[in-house]
């Protein structure tokens, strides 16, 4: 354990986050996501029994969002679903970007497939093991500066 770290962040994790340069994409999927098959080789962590929100909560807690990005994080939108429709898992990841970048619509819905070819370029998948289907999300880090 460490001071200030939350627990839900696995010294495996944190080595692969802390690994990650500006401009690089971490993707945390639901529990039916075929994240070993989308990996191809790059590293998969699982955190089972943990929701999006949750598990993004931890991520989001280490991890700077892209300040050069006009859409740092994005989810994968439901299939046959009107603009603008989020289910709740994705309404709630959509809370947690907007509370560290308040600007108008710093995440992007991303269709089904093109998704899973955004997937293809994501430095780290983190497989949550929430059920609510489309509970896929991306976020692309930014540069940690001085204070």
């Amino acid at each position: 354990m460490l001071i200030g770290i939350d627990p839900l962040l696995t010294p495996e994790l944190l080595m692969h986050l802390c690994a990650m340069g500006h401009g690089e994409w971490v993707a945390v999927v639901d529990a039916n996501f075929t994240a070993d098959l989308l990996a191809k080789g790059r590293p998969v962590v699982r955190l089972p029994g943990h929701s999006l929100e949750r598990v993004s909560q931890a991520v989001l807690s280490v991890f700077p969002l892209a300040s050069d990005v006009a859409q740092p994080a994005a989810y994968m939108q439901v299939c046959h679903s009107p603009a603008g429709h989020r289910t709740a898992a994705q309404a709630a990841v959509l809370r947690l970007v907007q509370a560290r970048i308040p600007r108008p619509e710093p995440v992007q819905a991303i269709e089904r497939f093109a998704f899973y070819d955004r997937i293809k370029a994501a430095s780290l998948i983190v497989q949550s093991g929430e059920v609510t289907a489309y509970g896929n999300a991306l976020f692309c880090k930014g540069v940690i500066l001085p204070e």
